[in-house]
């Protein structure tokens, strides 16, 4: 699909700050602001802004201990459907987050969430192992997040005296 630049502009600052206004949005691109909420409408109906989220650091949330991890896995691909196929049985998963088709050592990259390690265990042996294609697994789980999609959770005050500019 082809984009205006306008459009594009949109997208990208969606994509750094969901909770943008409209008319902030409109002022930023130098559009009016009909045409700018035509424009963000445009962006969702096609799909190109999927969904808009949140960033929660849920480490200094009392009470909401989790376990993240992100599990390597080699998969054979099937005649015809190659990748797509197993990886729909994957993220059909309700732990599943997240699953990207990787190039090098390993095919597929799934992150999954669970309450304890133990329940992450038991969705790797009971659930994604025993998969028909699967022919091995990695798990990694992650220890502690640093930064996640551009957003550092602790800046250091040399991070807090950067001036970024958009």
């Amino acid at each position: 699909m082809r984009l205006t630049d306008k459009e594009i502009e949109i997208a990208e600052i969606l994509e750094k700050d969901a909770r943008i206004s409209d008319e902030d949005i409109a002022k930023m691109i130098g559009e009016e602001l009909e045409n700018t909420k035509v424009m963000i409408a445009k962006l969702e109906e096609v799909n190109v802004v999927v969904r808009y989220t949140s960033i929660v650091d849920w480490s200094k949330v009392e009470g909401h201990e989790g376990v993240t991890a992100m599990i390597d896995v080699k998969v054979t691909p099937k005649r015809g459907v190659g990748f797509d196929e197993v990886a729909q049985r994957i993220y059909r998963f309700k732990e599943v987050k997240s699953l990207y088709l990787m190039s090098g050592a390993y095919d597929l990259s799934v992150i999954i969430e669970g309450k304890s390690m133990n329940e992450v265990a038991r969705f790797v042996s009971e659930k994604l192992s025993t998969l028909d294609s699967v022919i091995s697994t990695t798990t990694h789980f992650i220890l502690k997040q640093y930064k996640h999609d551009g957003t550092i959770f602790e800046p250091s005050d040399d991070d807090k005296r950067i001036v970024v500019s958009p």
